[in-house]
């Protein structure tokens, strides 16, 4: 299983940023707490990182671009 969002639940405020910029459906609001609902539609974009203003989400993944080396 791959790695989700980690929610740290002191930070989060629940105002719904992380789960409207999500577009893989990962993460939901459900009552006054946002969960991660399943891990597995995680697209990597970090975007639910980037757009929380309290610092409360972070993908403890890391995105490695390979480049190409070009023709032998």
């Amino acid at each position: 299983m791959k790695d989700m969002p980690s929610i740290d639940r002191e930070k989060c405020q629940a105002c719904g940023l992380c789960v409207s910029i999500c577009n893989c459906g990962a993460l939901v609001m459900s009552g006054n707490n946002v969960k991660v609902m399943d891990a597995s539609n995680c697209g990597w974009c970090t975007l639910c990182e980037l757009v929380c203003p309290y610092g409360a989400i972070s993908c403890p993944f890391e995105i490695v671009v390979e480049r190409d080396p070009g023709p032998e």
